[in-house]
């Protein structure tokens, strides 16, 4: 019997459904304030962008043989995934005038949530099907 195919995790599919729910998010608050709106907008992103950095090289290595390549890139991801986020916080905060820090905030902190309920959500089903 040959070894068996490991089957990819899904992960993308949680990052394209916060890209989704940021952007209609921010259309909404577009007609309330234009400043909220791309606050929060850049708030998502801040979260998004690092995160999906993180999956892409965590998830890029299957099976035992890549057990060390795998934790290695694991730690990079990681890595980079703080470096991205404390980039994203100077660049908006630096440069974004004028900004909501609330709203920045806001717009992060609901991107982590949509990603933890993603990533449960992924645990509990049987994606393999």
């Amino acid at each position: 019997m040959a070894g068996a195919e490991i089957v990819r995790t899904p992960v993308h599919r949680i990052t394209w459904s916060q890209l989704a729910l940021l952007v209609v998010a921010s259309l909404f608050l577009l007609m309330v304030d234009k400043v909220i709106a791309y606050s929060v907008f850049s708030g998502g992103l801040i979260a998004i962008v690092p995160q999906s950095y993180f999956a892409f090289h965590a998830f890029r290595w299957r099976g035992a043989q890549s057990a060390k390549a795998s934790a290695r890139a694991s730690y990079l991801g990681e890595v980079g995934k703080f470096a991205l986020s404390a980039a994203g916080f100077a660049i908006v905060f630096t440069m974004l005038r004028p900004v909501s820090g609330s709203a920045v905030f806001a717009g992060f902190l609901a991107m982590l949530a949509i990603q933890i309920i993603g990533s449960w959500l992924l645990l509990r089903r049987d994606w393999r099907e």
